[in-house]
């Protein structure tokens, strides 16, 4: 081969490889400031009334997801986590991690219906369509409670063996709960509520967040030590790890543009893509703000919503006294992000 034609097809991969690997231009388009100084967790959007839903310490704060402005609060919700939607129903509910409690309510009105008993710190929560059942993961009893939302009902309570975090269904039958402390998804069948398997995460340590592809059958684990695990939903197999950067504690699906975020506490947004040979790879980490872990992705607009507030170091005697982050007052707020 001639010179000339070596650099022809050095071009012609370099090409092709470009093309297998787009980048994406997220940004940050608008920050809402948000009443309160608590720690947050979940944030999720109400598919009937599209406000956001805001886990924020001791209660649930409401916005509208366009502009920002308060729509309400949702109170008596001690340690809240999360908050899932039932729109056939009508009702929403929300787990309450101090109280040991999911909060049944109106999804029109806000308006608390009854409080159902599960297991001990109630976490991550969400509805699954197949069973027709919402599932939330109790930190510290290391199970998985069922809570029938027509009769606002606990079903049963499932061993996981470990500290379950977040959940996803393939909305086929499957539920795959990660489990933080053994670094492992959980795979639960929704019809008989019984465990068929444990599979390990591989280089994947303690992970938080977790989203799954359910045309392509992945599974994406983000983990605390820095990696994104994807997962094959069919077999467990983890075939391939990709870098995030510290505190991931939500990773999410985009089923439109087919792009994984990972919400790095660390201060990013990481932006993950598939490729033409079915490969994924990083296409953009997105700046955002530290302490910014946690996200949900707004499937009508792709915009991804981010709750954060500012940290502050306390002065004097009180400096002793704190062992985790204290919060500037007034700081509280989520970040949106798009294209």
């Amino acid at each position: 081969m001639n010179f000339a034609a070596k650099i022809t097809l050095a071009a012609a991969l370099l090409s092709t490889t470009a093309s297998f690997a787009q980048k994406t231009n997220y940004r940050m388009l608008q920050s809402f400031p948000v009443a309160g100084n608590e720690k947050w967790d979940y944030l999720a959007i109400n598919p009937t009334t599209n406000n956001l839903y805001i886990a924020h310490g001791s209660q649930v704060n409401i916005i509208n997801k366009v502009n920002g402005d308060s729509v309400g609060v949702l109170n008596n919700t001690s340690g809240v986590h999360g908050v899932a939607f039932v729109p056939a129903l009508n009702k929403g509910f929300m787990s309450n991690g101090k109280l040991n409690t999911v909060t049944v309510f109106d999804m029109q009105t806000n308006v608390e219906i009854v409080q159902i008993p599960v297991g001990q710190n109630p976490d991550a929560i969400m509805y699954e369509p197949v069973s027709g059942y919402v599932f939330v993961g109790n930190g510290k009893s290391a199970n998985i409670s069922v809570i029938d939302p027509k009769e606002n009902k606990l079903l049963k309570s499932i061993d996981l063996g470990g500290k379950p975090e977040t959940a996803v269904s393939d909305n086929a039958g499957k539920l795959y709960v990660n489990i933080e402390d053994k670094s492992e998804i959980v795979v639960l069948d929704v019809k008989s509520l019984a465990v068929e398997a444990h599979w390990p995460l591989g280089a994947g340590k303690e992970p938080s967040g977790l989203a799954i592809d359910p045309k392509q059958m992945k599974l994406f684990a983000g983990c605390d030590n820095e990696k994104l695990i994807v997962m094959d939903a069919k077999t467990g197999k983890a075939e391939q790890e990709l870098p995030i950067e510290e505190e991931c504690d939500g990773v999410a699906f985009d089923p439109v543009s087919q792009h994984i975020f990972s919400a790095n506490g660390e201060g990013t947004l990481t932006v993950i893509a598939r490729n033409a040979n079915g490969k994924y790879y990083v296409a953009q980490n997105v700046k955002t703000r530290k302490g910014a872990r946690t996200l949900t992705v707004d499937p009508t607009t792709n915009k991804i919503y981010l709750p954060v507030a500012d940290s502050e170091s306390p002065a004097g005697e009180n400096a002793q006294k704190h062992t985790k982050p204290v919060f500037k007052p007034g700081s509280f707020r989520v970040l949106v992000v798009g294209i």
